[in-house]
């Protein structure tokens, strides 16, 4: 904070011992435009027990700095084919809470192997139609 500024915010007024990272500081805008999470997904992470923020006496959602983490690792469980209630009890593990939690391993193991062999199938079906474009390709 410099002298002129005469503005107070949570983190300036918190004490030597608190952690950054357990403050909520970050509004809902800010965590979108950090995470490329649109608000409304952010809300509905919140939602379905994916994230949580703290309020304000407003009602302003703010978030803290491990809420950028668990977003982004939110985006790309969901990337691969996870539905949110598949994500919810990964989260713990994941994030190094539950290191005692395999079946959640166990889980994402499995939804492996299915995309492996989705990916396989794909790739048999490509294979298939280069054949038959190759046989269109020979008989002009």
């Amino acid at each position: 904070m410099t002298v002129c500024d005469t503005r107070v915010t949570p983190v300036d007024v918190m004490p030597a011992s608190a952690t950054p990272a357990v403050a909520p500081r970050l509004g809902i805008g800010e965590l979108s435009a950090r995470t490329g999470a649109s608000a409304r997904s952010l809300r509905y992470y919140e939602q379905q027990g994916l994230l949580a923020a703290a309020r304000t006496a407003a009602g302003h959602r703010r978030y803290d700095a491990e809420a950028m983490d668990r977003v982004l690792l939110v985006q790309r469980l969901l990337a691969v084919g996870l539905s949110s209630a598949e994500i919810s009890p990964l989260l713990p593990l994941l994030l190094g809470r539950d290191p005692a939690q395999e079946t959640g391993l166990d889980a994402l193991r499995a939804h492996r192997r299915e995309l492996a062999a989705r990916i396989a199938r794909l790739q048999d079906t490509a294979e298939i139609l280069d054949e038959v474009l190759e046989e269109h390709a020979a008989a002009r």
